[in-house]
């Protein structure tokens, strides 16, 4: 059905969700998405709905550049996703426990503007590490502090952040 074709299509620009995930929500094989977003999006962009060319964002210092540029706030939080339990006699196989759900995770950080979209996606960490601290490994703190003026808004997993590059929260 167009209507769902469209649907998805619209949830994979609008998001960023993958092909997989968009298969499962509709209840249909991978190949069926990609082939529904292959087909409904030039039909979008013959109407002008179009994605910005210009906005092709590879790095954190990348996101941090275009918010200063545009105005717009950016939206900031870590999200966590289930893993199988690393194998026995992995050394670092107690890291991957998560200390706010318990089990075994991959921690990733998320970007995101005004608008909702995803602006970047960091590399996994495992999940024992905290959101403040995959800020600060992903240079976060030397970004806002060197670069343009930007709002950003986060959650309690990243207190302590403004105040150590001497900004208040």
């Amino acid at each position: 059905m167009f209507v769902d074709r469209l649907l998805a299509t619209l949830v994979h620009l609008r998001h960023g969700a993958t092909h997989d995930v968009l298969a499962c929500w509709f209840g249909v094989d991978r190949s069926t998405i990609t082939r529904a977003v292959g087909k409904v999006r030039p039909l979008l962009a013959e109407r002008g709905c179009t994605i910005s060319p210009d906005m092709r964002l590879r790095s954190l210092a990348e996101v941090v550049d275009h918010l200063g540029a545009s105005g717009k706030t950016g939206i900031i939080d870590g999200t966590e996703i289930r893993v199988r339990r690393p194998a026995q006699g992995r050394k670092d196989r107690d890291k991957f426990i998560s200390g706010k759900n318990k089990q075994n995770a991959v921690k990733s950080m998320v970007v995101t503007d005004e608008d909702g979209r995803v602006l970047f996606c960091s590399p996994t960490k495992p999940g024992s590490c905290a959101d403040i601290t995959h800020a600060r490994q992903l240079g976060l703190v030397k970004l806002l502090a060197d670069g343009p003026a930007v709002e950003i808004l986060a959650d309690a997993g990243y207190q302590g952040l403004g105040a150590a590059r001497g900004a208040g929260e």
